[in-house]
């Protein structure tokens, strides 16, 4: 029997990141504006409390995640961290940005911030570990292209209201954010409804445990695109399944997790400050720098499942590696970049293309090398180094920003994309091609 992949149930299941997607979108880009313009704090402070959200990642990731995995209610074991996650993050969203509107309430903006982190700390590791636990072992990577991709259609959400809700005062201080606010937080709530209607947790894994037993696998067989060789590998006793313990394993599962720290580390860096960089660089106002970052997600949008198809050919690792190449001559060429022009158009395309390769890829490894029974909190590890980069980055280029030059931004960028390159080169496990 040959596994096929539910196209229709998988973008169901892609509800659950679209909501955090449509969140993080704004936080990245617009909390430290507020910060900036409306509570006046510099670079570095404002850095530090961006960075906030990922200290409290690295320790209610991989906790949320692991009690999830432990989890068995009748709604099943991720979908109850997403609903209480979500509902309390869109009381808390609102709160915030009520607070927000009235400058010099910054003690009581930080206090509700802490609190809305927390709350969309519950959900996040859940809801992405929602996809892998749904899904046969053999089409994960398929999978996360979709899920990816439901996620940039939340990204590119968020930047259209920016563009068309988010207009600044004469006194940026003075900018309304409540329209915008209600946008966000209708459609994250529009989001779980979608998906705690359609997407019966318990019935769909039994359904999905009984079609892998089928075909001869089982949920924790290595993650490969082609299945059908791994059941006939099987049969004839060929298959070499890989031993999560063993030394060689691990040594590529920490390689691939500093592989993590290293991109988001850069990419990190210019979402986070890129909103103030086309302001004092380039000198583009009233949210332009939206049409940029949305140049990049629709590219990424358009990306995701040819690279889904290209990384069943030629690999995920060697995907990874075309995708951190590109993205580091793009961070190259934009410290060059005198102000927004038809090249900038190529560049951020360029961009989005390459950090769809790196995103499609990287999750289904590091799950790869985990069982069934603990995805939830091999999902935690992955998004502690996805955090930690951005509790450090954040910090270190707002530093360079204030004190050195916003020119430095993309040189910055450059520099951690490429020793991502270099630890990327050292994994040797968790690749589609080499497991068929």
């Amino acid at each position: 029997m040959k596994l096929k992949l539910n196209y229709g149930r998988t973008v169901l299941i892609g509800f659950a990141f679209m909501s955090i997607c449509i969140f993080w979108q704004f936080y990245d880009n617009e909390i430290p504006r507020i910060l900036k313009y409306t509570f006046g704090l510099g670079e570095g402070i404002t850095g530090f409390i961006m960075a906030l959200d990922n200290i409290f990642a690295l320790f209610l990731l991989p906790i949320f995640g692991t009690l999830s995995d432990r989890t068995n209610t009748k709604v099943g074991k991720r979908m109850p961290f997403v609903l209480i996650g979500t509902v309390l993050s869109t009381i808390l969203f609102q709160l915030l940005i009520n607070v927000a509107n009235v400058p010099g309430r910054l003690a009581l903006f930080i206090v509700i911030l802490l609190l809305l982190l927390v709350s969309m700390g519950i959900y996040r590791s859940p809801a992405v570990a929602m996809m892998p636990d749904l899904t046969p072992p053999p089409l994960r990577s398929r999978a996360n292209a979709i899920i990816n991709l439901m996620g940039t259609v939340g990204a590119v959400y968020t930047l259209a209201m920016i563009s068309i809700l988010l207009k600044d005062a004469d006194d940026q201080a003075k900018t309304n954010y409540t329209p915008l606010a209600l946008a966000i937080s209708v459609a994250m709530v529009i989001c779980v409804i979608i998906l705690f209607v359609t997407i019966k947790e318990n019935k769909i894994r039994d359904e999905v445990t009984k079609e892998v037993e089928s075909a001869g696998l089982s949920m924790n067989d290595a993650d490969d695109e082609a299945s059908e060789k791994i059941a006939k590998a099987k049969e004839d006793g060929s298959f070499d399944k890989e031993n999560h313990s063993e030394p060689s394993v691990k040594r590529s599962l920490n390689f691939l997790l500093i592989s993590v720290l290293l991109w988001f580390t850069a990419y990190n860096a210019v979402t986070t400050a890129f909103s103030r960089y086309v302001e004092e660089v380039w000198g583009l106002k009233n949210g332009a720098y939206a049409n940029c970052l949305m140049i990049a997600t629709v590219a990424a949008v358009v990306s995701y499942l040819p690279i889904g198809w290209i990384s069943s050919k030629i690999g995920r690792k060697k995907t990874i590696l075309m995708g951190v190449s590109v993205m580091s001559i793009c961070y190259l060429a934009g410290a060059f970049a005198t102000g927004y022009s038809g090249a900038i158009v190529v560049m951020f395309v360029l961009i989005g293309f390459g950090w769809a390769s790196i995103n499609v890829n990287s999750y289904p490894m590091v799950v790869q090398m985990s069982n069934a029974s603990d995805i939830g909190k091999y999902t935690g590890y992955y998004y502690t180094f996805s955090m930690a980069a951005q509790v450090f980055t954040p910090i270190a280029s707002g530093i360079l920003l204030e004190y050195v030059s916003y020119r430095t931004l993309f040189p910055y960028a450059c520099v951690f994309s490429t020793l991502a390159f270099i630890t990327m080169l050292m994994v040797k496990h968790g690749d589609s091609e080499r497991q068929a």
